[in-house]
């Protein structure tokens, strides 16, 4: 039986297949952050000269690509990129995620929006019938901390707050459990409207195009049920 790291490794695989069909000199690629997306940046060290550069979702993506060669483009310099590669903490049958385990879901939630795909990478552990398990991560303000947390209180959450981290934003984050989310997409929008929030974890809005889950038995692929999806 395939250990966990070893699930992960061939998600991070299956992403790595996917990117050869993008390959050439001019490919930029956006990079996100996490155990698996770091098997992915492993990764890219076979693509010498059919990768351009890449653009990371943060500090630690950014040294690590820097670490295998890669160049690093400042998100300002890049116009449009056909794929970001990242993983999830929760994902569903929608491709509607929960990111922000790592801390960097601004970050990661701003570079995906400028790729024409967002390719989420993953083990099978990650599929969810309904998101919320995990507790939701939330990047606030720091001076609108105590404000934040009465206010996910209101909605039913239980905030706490992530001792001893800060975003590479410098702001604090609250990790919110006990969420009832029936409408991911709904509830992302109200919580993002939340004075002193920079953003939250809900990737519903704008979910993954593509999901790479590692199973015992392979690969499966899933894309949104509106795209059609796909299993194999």
């Amino acid at each position: 039986m395939l250990t966990q790291q070893q699930l992960k490794q061939q998600a991070a695989d299956a992403a790595l297949e996917y990117l050869d069909a993008f390959a050439s000199p001019d490919l930029v690629v956006g990079v996100g952050t996490g155990s698996t997306a770091d098997l992915f940046i492993d990764g890219l060290a076979r693509f010498q000269g059919r990768l351009g550069a890449a653009v990371a979702s943060s500090e630690r993506s950014a040294a690590r690509l820097a670490g295998h060669g890669v160049r690093v483009l400042a998100l300002d310099d890049v116009a449009s990129m056909p794929v970001y590669v990242d993983g999830a903490d929760e994902i569903d049958a929608r491709l509607h995620m929960i990111k922000g385990g790592g801390g960097a879901l601004t970050r990661e939630k701003i570079v995906a929006s400028v790729a024409e795909r967002f390719v989420c990478i993953a083990d099978e552990s990650k599929l969810v019938g309904r998101l919320g398990r995990f507790p939701l991560p939330v990047e606030v303000v720091p001076m609108a901390r105590a404000a934040v947390a009465r206010a996910l209180a209101a909605l039913g959450g239980r905030p706490v707050l992530r001792e001893g981290f800060v975003t590479d934003n410098g702001n604090a984050i609250l990790d919110v459990a006990g969420l009832e989310i029936a409408d991911a997409a709904a509830l992302e929008s109200r919580i993002n409207d939340i004075p002193g929030v920079v953003t939250c974890g809900l990737f519903a809005l704008k979910g993954a195009d593509l999901a790479l889950l590692a199973t015992q038995a392979g690969i499966r692929r899933l894309e949104p049920p509106a795209a059609g999806r796909t299993v194999s």
